[in-house]
């Protein structure tokens, strides 16, 4: 934990308010429209889910909000965080989760943003489990306004500590990439997908440009989770790792070496 931060669940109007106001500018929207207004958290709470908030001394510095699932799960709608503190809300939001006898929590987020995935797959040890097309609709918030809502569910395993499986590109060249360099590679068992170096700059200024990006990893993704691959790893230099499931290659035949071994 960051010296002088504290991390706390929140049910009280004032600090949900300041907590909607929190997201508001994160989003980029206005404070009287903002994407998950007050009201919408305290009845979110009052219906058993949480609100965390992160104080950097009396500063608002994070949030986020989760709610119960099916099947001893847990759902994360939102998380912010200033730069530092994420991985603390998240380790907060595991610990409310795993106190109620939770074993799993589940979020998405924006496929193309590869600092929140490697996050997600690197940091916290969470797998890619299922890609999602124009999941919200339009949105006209001020970060993917524009765009298409694709999202990549993850799952993050509570009790399990994080083992991320991240391994260089290697093997033929798949697929070109809209900037004209390597999209995709592949072998035997993983797949490497690229994306932008920042999709939220490339989406500022040139939208046509980040919506051919947008199609162009849809493809490769969509594809890869129907053959039963998982998004395991995200590179610093913006390369997924998607990995076959050793359950898979068994039942496909699998190569001479995974057959014998």
């Amino acid at each position: 934990m960051t010296a002088g931060v504290t991390i706390r669940t929140v049910h009280d109007v004032a600090s949900l308010a300041a907590v909607a106001g929190y997201f508001s500018d994160v989003w980029q929207t206005p404070r009287t429209a903002p994407p998950y207004p007050a009201e919408v958290l305290h009845s979110l709470v009052h219906a058993g889910g949480a609100v965390h908030a992160a104080y950097d001394g009396q500063r608002l510095a994070g949030a986020s909000v989760a709610v119960l699932g099916a099947d001893r799960g847990t759902y994360s709608l939102v998380a912010a965080a200033d730069r530092g503190l994420g991985h603390a809300v998240k380790l907060a939001q595991r610990d409310w989760a795993l106190g109620l006898g939770a074993r799993t929590m589940r979020w998405t987020f924006d496929p193309l943003v590869g600092r929140n995935a490697r996050f997600n797959l690197a940091k916290l040890g969470a797998t890619g489990t299922e890609y999602l097309v124009d999941f919200y609709g339009p949105m006209t918030d001020g970060v993917n306004d524009g765009d298409e809502s694709d999202r990549l569910t993850v799952t993050w395993d509570l009790g399990a500590p994080p083992a991320p499986y991240d391994i260089a590109p290697r093997g033929p060249v798949t697929a070109t990439a809209p900037d004209g360099d390597p999209l995709t590679r592949r072998d035997e068992r993983h797949i490497w997908c690229r994306v932008p170096e920042d999709i939220v700059k490339l989406r500022a200024a040139d939208p046509a440009l980040a919506l051919r990006w947008r199609h162009a990893v849809r493809e490769v993704l969509l594809t890869a989770f129907v053959e039963g691959f998982r998004a395991t790893g995200m590179s610093r230099d913006g390369w997924y790792t998607l990995t076959l499931p050793h359950s898979r290659l068994r039942s496909s035949g699998g190569t001479p070496m995974e057959q014998a071994a």
